[in-house]
């Protein structure tokens, strides 16, 4: 993953197009066609040995004949020349490279894939970016940049759009020219040989005209790359993705884009990717672009609760139908509001919701009620909708209800509906004011719901999860020996009675178990457990001893075991006689009236490693379908949010003759198997069911483990990076204070504005180069505590205070570029710790942790006047040296590349 050279694709200065021809169908005439009709303002130089002219433009015979070496080269030739094309354009110091040349698709999968290889050995990627192949290209429309095959081109504007298909990207343009919507980029990925989805978010989230970045996905072949991107960008700025569902997930990838073949897929994961990434996914184009509109808007809903104004009944019971089958809730209003609401002119039945005031309500009426609801804590937003009336002063109530809302914080969308001149204008009122306002009922009531699933996703993206949560201290060695042992025996599956030895070993508790290899040691273990006991066969080719009738409950004596075992015997072996018995698995019966029967399960996706699924278990499971997929790592706010998108969750909640159950034990179960996952990874997939719940917690009675060799760290397979507690250091400062040095964790929100409060002015300064205000909201301490593990670090030093409350004493940032090549790097040390070394020994973790992970280069920046940091930095090899851009700032580099 990289952005580098992309500025030379996205912003090039000269443009190269090989296998220029006149000919308007075959692709080096459409894109010379393009380019030149599009006003693009730099030289544009048509590669040709047919043509002494292409597009009015005089050609050259070959790349090494171009009067200068272009910054992007759009290769139209066939295939099978491309390689050649390439490695004359590398040699002439090219930097990017779009392939618009047809043909890959028509390629056996061997072909494709020895195409790949040969195009990257000559690009050598990042050197020479490559775009494709199969790509329709891209444009930029601010440059007048048309580099591609489409048939129209797009206008100046505020959003990106990256597509995975040709052919929605031509359709999307189309779509977007007839509403007047603009770009500042589309890119067709193509087959992404070297550019990928990663690559562009990353360029985009950066860039400035770039307000929201509008995604087409079909597969990811990349998750840990994508997720780290897609939330990076989306901690700046709105990503919107659009994904079909079912039937594509019933395609395998490589029939869509030409990528390598992943099966496994299916939508439900990437709803929950997308939702961990801080994206909000839509159905449709124009949902797509409508939710692009709506969740710029500066007013966020706090929650999915919506009051409904309206002068038409009929308008709002449609609203409400509309909202309540989307997921949202109808506000409920205080007695306050009520009272308010009644008071209004003809409002005896205005204090139910939807709010209904006269078919002729003046501006003022409706002011006066959205006076009301705004006020009500118990009210998210508010929609507004006016149906027409005849002489009825649209425009005016519109400017009545835009001047009731100028001072209003809370989120208020409007539909004017109707379609004549004066609703157009009403609209034209909202929009200036910026307020968001819909043609329709529908479009307003989607958009409070994209605003709620967007303001969801939002706060899932703030979740960077523990790697070894505080709530429990598992025996990791216990369970790794427990599958070493099964590997060793080249066993793919443990048995029961090991599978609930991990299990406890994580902290779950499970039910007794015994193994008998006779009918007289399953008596001996039932007595050991205690009676009733629950009896089952063991056999290596039975994995549901149910199925054949091997499993006995409620046995109650010794003598019913005895002759329970001889029973099953006889069945099994009538049922399965190819079957091997090993032995009996003899368990003490679960005794949980009342209790919930849920499942937990795990699974390996070839693309986002270990995945979660969690819901109604027992016998009834694959009937009833309810479950809900989670992406480990798992903090408390994660596993709740997914048992939330249950259907049993309603039970969980307790009813009028049961208590509610324990939803707290059943998330940290979710978070110990997800923390097994991690440290086990030689686990491949795991099902516990049921996991008996209720308000005395959890209990599993049934346990299968797979296991597959895995050589690999068990964090590298996750398509999140988890928190680094391993990177956790106690160090001992000059007056002998015992001072931790660990990665920041969400959960340090507070003492880190307390530690930002505790700066002196002058600190401040020098650390953000100016003056800057002291009242970091949530959203400011938010950037600095959550974080992407996965290319940034903050190392706190933390220690207890007199009253043993741990405080930040100081901070070490390091940013690293997605491609690792460079890390910068900030250094702040709380104003009254000065002295004690604690600067260097944070400046020394930083050095190391960038240094272990192999960065090239660690860069930093400060004021030319502040020399103590210049002289920390010179201690550990620092060059030093003027910024040729600025003369107050002085650049600090230290080469990392010579001690690796």
């Amino acid at each position: 993953m990289s952005v580098i050279n992309l500025d030379h694709l996205f912003n090039p200065k000269s443009v190269a197009v090989t296998g220029a021809t006149n000919d308007p169908a075959d692709p080096g005439g459409l894109v010379m066609k393009n380019l030149m009709g599009g006003g693009f303002s730099g030289p544009v130089m048509p590669v040709s040995a047919k043509a002494e002219a292409i597009s009015g433009v005089l050609t050259y015979k070959n790349v090494n004949d171009l009067p200068k070496t272009p910054d992007l080269a759009v290769i139209a030739d066939p295939l099978d020349d491309v390689p050649d094309v390439l490695r004359s354009l590398r040699d002439r110091g090219t930097r990017a490279a779009v392939l618009v040349g047809s043909g890959f698709s028509r390629m056996a999968p061997g072909e494709r894939e020895e195409f790949r290889k040969t195009v990257r050995s000559v690009a050598t990627p990042p050197d020479m970016r490559i775009l494709g192949p199969k790509s329709l290209g891209f444009m930029v429309p601010s440059l007048n940049l048309n580099a591609t095959l489409s048939h129209s081109r797009a206008t100046p504007g505020k959003l990106a759009f990256i597509s995975q298909s040709d052919s929605l990207f031509a359709t999307v343009v189309d779509w977007a020219r007839d509403k007047g919507v603009g770009f500042s980029h589309l890119v067709a990925l193509g087959a992404r040989l070297d550019v990928t989805f990663a690559d562009i978010i990353d360029y985009l989230g950066t860039d400035p005209m770039t307000r929201s970045i509008m995604v087409y996905v079909e597969a990811i072949h990349d998750a840990r790359e994508f997720m780290s991107a897609a939330r990076a960008a989306s901690r700046n700025k709105p990503v919107l993705v659009l994904r079909p569902g079912k039937a594509l997930d019933a395609l395998p990838s490589c029939s869509l884009d030409q990528g390598p073949c992943v099966p496994g897929l299916t939508g439900e994961i990437y709803d929950v990717a997308f939702r961990r990434a801080g994206m909000l996914r839509v159905e449709t184009i124009d949902e797509l672009f409508d939710a692009a509109r709506t969740v710029s808007t500066p007013r966020h809903a706090k929650g999915r609760r919506l009051a409904v104004l309206t002068n038409g009944a009929s308008a709002g019971v449609m609203a409400a139908d509309r909202l309540l089958a989307g997921g949202g809730e109808m506000a409920e209003f205080s007695e306050e509001t009520r009272k308010a609401l009644e008071a209004l002119p003809g409002g005896r039945n205005a204090a139910v919701n939807p709010v209904g005031i006269p078919f002729n309500a003046d501006g003022e009426t409706y002011s006066e009620a959205l006076k009301a609801l705004v006020k009500d804590k118990g009210v998210d937003a508010v929609l507004v909708m006016h149906v027409p009336w005849a002489a009825q002063p649209e425009a005016e109530t519109a400017a009545a209800v835009a001047k009731a809302l100028k001072r209003v914080k809370k989120l208020v969308l409007t539909a004017w509906l109707g379609s004549g001149d004066a609703s157009d204008a009403a609209r034209a009122e909202f929009a200036s004011a910026g307020i968001p306002t819909y043609e329709s009922l529908t479009q307003a009531v989607r958009a409070f719901l994209h605003l709620a699933d967007y303001r969801l996703s939002q706060n899932l993206l703030m979740e960077a999860p523990d790697s070894l949560p505080t709530d429990f201290f598992p025996d990791t060695t216990t369970a790794r020996n427990v599958v070493e042992k099964a590997l060793n025996e080249n066993r793919s599956e443990l048995s029961e009675t090991e599978a609930k030895d991990v299990l406890a070993a994580y902290g779950i508790p499970v039910v007794e178990t015994r193994f008998a290899v006779s009918a007289k040691e399953a008596v001996i273990a039932a007595d050991e457990l205690g009676y009733p006991v629950a009896v089952k066969v063991r056999s290596p080719q039975i994995s549901q001893p149910f199925h054949v009738g091997g499993v006995l409950l409620d046995l109650e004596t010794p003598e019913r075991v005895w002759e329970g075992a001889a029973t099953l015997l006889a069945r099994v072996n009538r049922e399965r006689p190819d079957a091997y018995i090993e032995g009996f698995i003899v368990q003490k019966m679960g005794r949980r009236p009342g209790a919930h029967e849920l499942f937990v399960a795990a699974e390996t996706d070839p693309v986002f490693g270990p995945v979660l699924k969690t819901g109604h278990g027992g016998m009834a499971r694959e009937v009833i379908q309810d479950s809900a997929l989670a992406l480990p790592p798992l903090s408390m706010t994660l596993a709740r949010e997914a048992v939330r998108r249950t259907r049993i969750s309603h039970l969980l909640s307790g009813t009028p003759t049961q208590p509610p159950a324990d939803i707290d034990d059943i998330c940290l179960t979710l978070i110990q198997i997800s923390q097994l996952l991690i440290d086990v990874p030689q686990i491949s997939n795991l099902d516990i069911n049921p996991l008996y719940a209720d308000n005395e917690g959890v209990l599993a009675l049934g346990a299968d483990i797979s296991v597959a060799p895995y050589d690999k760290d068990g964090q590298s397979r996750l398509a999140i990076r988890p928190y680094p507690r391993e990177l956790e250091e106690c160090v001992q400062t000059r007056d002998g204070r015992k001072v931790t040095l660990r990665p920041i964790r969400p959960e340090d929100e507070s003492t880190h504005r307390e530690f930002l409060a505790r700066l002196s002015d002058e600190d401040l300064r020098m650390r953000f180069f100016g003056v800057v205000r002291r009242d970091f909201d949530h959203k400011d301490l938010a950037r600095f505590t959550q974080i992407d593990y996965d290319r940034e670090m903050a190392f706190i030093a933390t220690a207890p205070d007199e009253s043993g409350n741990p405080e930040t004493l100081g901070v070490m940032r390091t940013n690293t570029r997605p491609d690792n090549s460079e890390a910068e790097f900030a250094i702040v040390v709380r104003s009254d710790q000065k002295g004690t070394g604690l600067g260097s020994l944070l400046f020394h973790k930083g050095i190391e942790y960038t240094r272990m992970r192999g960065t090239e280069e660690l860069t930093g920046q400060t004021l030319a006047e502040n020399k103590a940091m210049q002289g920390l930095a010179k201690k550990f090899g620092f060059k030093i040296s003027p910024d040729p851009d600025d003369r107050d700032v002085v650049d600090m580099t230290l080469d990392l590349s010579e001690d690796q």
